[in-house]
């Protein structure tokens, strides 16, 4: 089926807070209960360590659209050591969410707490970035700005996505309202709000179930995925493109990770040279 970038209501300002942090609140929970992006902890640690300089490892992650973190709060157990630090950062911060989950990391985790534009954040952000289920949300020229900004800044970037355009993706998406009245008691920190916008008027469950479908619509496939790093330019980056399995999830999760080019990985780098593109 063809990708149609069609509105995802949670991430339109005129979203209520509450109702779009109870989302993010929710979709957080499933991801580290379901361990939904387990698998891509090695093939993240090869890129780390095969964009580290000079043989010094990579210290830092930064997630871009992190909501309140999304899968992280399991997840960097399995990135200790090297990475010292994991930076959450999103366009509208969850910083309930980024704070509890900062506390249960012992701080390793920690939320930016002003506003981040995955397109362009702050030159003072170094780190390999990461994104989890978010560059659906972008059009191609605003997802392709992404992959520039890391190039331009000669930043590691993985994104892993674990929606998909098929009849089998859809149909998941359809069981998130459920999900989100049978999870919303266990979400923590523990907010009254939250339980108003589920069971009271369940405007949270509407916009997970509609959000959901919407996402599946958007997300690029490994075709299109490829081709919006041939139009990026700078000097040569790797990029691996692939499927990884996902527990609990038929769908897997599709990857996108590219990282620079290093003498030591067996080509020069220079201004102009060709990119090494991979699939796996």
């Amino acid at each position: 089926m063809p990708r149609l970038h069609l509105l995802e209501i949670h991430e339109q300002p005129w979203c209520p807070q509450p109702v779009r942090d109870g989302a993010t609140d929710c979709l957080n929970l499933l991801a580290n209960l379901a361990q939904q992006y387990a698998f891509v902890a090695p093939k993240l640690r090869q890129a780390l360590a095969a964009a580290g300089r000079n043989g010094a490892p990579i210290r830092r992650i930064v997630d871009l659209c992190s909501g309140g973190g999304g899968p992280w709060l399991t997840l960097h157990r399995r990135f200790a050591p090297p990475v010292d630090e994991i930076v959450l950062t999103d366009l509208y911060p969850n910083r309930p969410a980024m704070a509890y989950a900062a506390r249960r990391s012992q701080g390793r985790l920690r939320g930016h707490p002003t506003p981040v534009d995955a397109t362009q954040p702050p030159s003072t952000l170094t780190g390999f970035r990461t994104l989890f289920t978010a560059l659906h949300h972008f059009t191609p020229p605003a997802a392709r700005a992404i992959l520039q900004d890391a190039v331009n800044h000669g930043q590691g970037i993985a994104v892993f996505e674990q929606t998909a355009r098929t009849p089998v993706a859809l149909g998941l998406m359809l069981m998130l309202p459920l999900l989100a009245l049978l999870l919303m008691p266990f979400v923590r920190p523990w907010r009254a709000e939250r339980l108003f916008w589920t069971y009271v008027v369940p405007a949270i469950p509407l916009v997970l179930g509609f959000d959901g479908v919407v996402s599946c619509l958007r997300t690029y496939s490994r075709q299109e995925l490829a081709a919006l790093i041939a139009g990026l330019e700078g000097p040569p980056y790797v990029w691996k493109i692939g499927r990884l399995p996902s527990p609990l999830s038929p769908v897997g999760v599709i990857y996108l990770i590219g990282y620079p080019q290093s003498v030591q990985a067996g080509g020069a780098t220079g201004e102009g040279l060709p990119r090494v593109a991979a699939t796996a």
